[in-house]
């Protein structure tokens, strides 16, 4: 087996292993995280609806100095802020096939720090 088909299956299974464990949970919506290699982005998605609650990403920072996990950890903080204004508090974190290390962990840090729980 190649090793670029190797990491795409392992991509594969990690997003179905985060994605099927969210699906089983409940009503609750959830963070969803999508990083490029200059941007990272977020958005709060009620499940039952299909609608986007609340988004946010680095493109809307202003003044923002720093790299690129310190961009993740300021677009946690507005995003938890963001979502603790339209009343939402809990949230499941859905990390796609990204692991938890580097932008997405400071991601999820800042949401806790903005007020979400997970």
């Amino acid at each position: 087996m190649g090793a670029e088909k190797k990491l795409k299956q392992q991509r594969k299974r990690r997003s179905f292993r985060v994605r099927n464990g969210l699906l089983s949970r409940g009503a609750k919506p959830r963070v969803s995280v999508f990083r490029s290699l200059k941007q990272i982005y977020a958005q709060v998605i009620d499940d039952a609806t299909g609608k986007t609650l609340v988004s946010f990403s680095s493109l809307k920072l202003k003044d923002a100095k720093g790299d690129k996990s310190s961009f993740a950890k300021q677009v946690g903080l507005e995003l938890g802020k963001l979502a603790t204004e339209k009343a939402i508090k809990e949230v499941f974190f859905d990390r796609g096939a990204y692991r938890y290390h580097g932008r997405v962990r400071a991601l999820a840090e800042g949401l806790r720090e903005g007020g979400l729980t997970f």
